[in-house]
């Protein structure tokens, strides 16, 4: 089943609307969406690597422009739309705790959740309602964002066809891994904030 998935989203490089595939993916995932748009990213830059920097940016500008969404959503919509977003990611439980780490670190708050696998749409709705300093939100997510996507941009411009191989040869034990780092994400939410 991943390895169909994989050949689907390996296929959008090969039509006029895998970049806009990955700009919708990139926004929703920083609002709302649960998938990260990192494996389209990998898909399309590893398809054309000598597109790989104008993947990685649009999917940065998508995700900072998806996380000045979730940050709407937070900072007008809380009741109606953030709440139920954050109850479908068990996030309810932590939401005084990521407001302290607001206090304390907004900008580093929202850099950590940008560049790791936490849940990124739980910190952008929560900096809304926190109503955390918006230029401050903006440049923490564009930075981090941008340092996550252009760094997997550049390993696959720079070892393109090698890593595509690697991909291909062991694609079921990355999807497990990724999976896991997924998860891992989900947990550390629910567990460690």
């Amino acid at each position: 089943m991943f390895r169909r998935l994989y050949d689907w989203i390996l296929h959008w490089a090969e039509t006029p609307y895998g970049t806009l595939a990955l700009f919708i993916l990139a926004f929703c995932e920083s609002s709302f969406f649960p998938i990260p748009p990192d494996p389209l990213l990998v898909a399309l830059a590893i398809s054309v690597p000598q597109k790989s920097f104008k993947f990685a940016f649009t999917c940065s500008v998508a995700s900072v422009l998806g996380g000045m969404f979730g940050y709407f959503i937070g900072y007008e919509l809380m009741d109606s739309i953030g709440r139920p977003i954050l109850e479908f990611y068990n996030a309810m439980d932590k939401y005084d705790y990521i407001q302290n780490l607001y206090r304390k670190h907004d900008a580093w708050a929202v850099a950590v959740a940008g560049f790791t696998p936490i849940p990124y749409k739980v910190f952008t709705i929560a900096a809304g309602a926190f109503k955390i300093d918006l230029s401050v939100f903006i440049l923490a997510s564009a930075v981090s964002r941008s340092a996550r996507f252009f760094i997997v941009a550049g390993l696959i411009y720079r070892f393109g066809k090698p890593i595509k191989s690697f991909i291909d040869r062991y694609f079921n034990v990355l999807a497990i891994v990724f999976m896991i780092l997924l998860i891992l994400g989900f947990v550390i939410l629910k567990g460690v904030l």
